[in-house]
């Protein structure tokens, strides 16, 4: 199963999480920012519906798949 961790940080002058590379909008407070982080780690942990889903890979390749709603990543928050 994959795992996906939201990682809390200063950014900008304030504070935000971030899943990568790619980070939040900032927070004026670290718990806030934290606070955020946790109910997007939770949100990504919810069952949706299936969906026909489209990506480019790393090559360029682009694959057309079909995403089962219930194949939800782990997720958890550090920082």
């Amino acid at each position: 199963m994959t795992r996906i961790t939201y990682e809390v940080v200063e950014h900008d002058g304030a504070w935000a999480y971030k899943v990568g590379d790619v980070f939040s909008e900032t927070y004026p407070s670290h718990d806030e920012a934290a606070e955020a982080a946790r109910g997007a780690a939770a949100e990504h942990r919810l069952a949706g519906e299936n969906a026909a889903i489209e990506y480019q890979d790393e090559s360029g390749t682009w694959h057309e798949e079909q995403a089962s709603g219930d194949a939800r990543p782990e997720t958890d928050v550090k920082g």
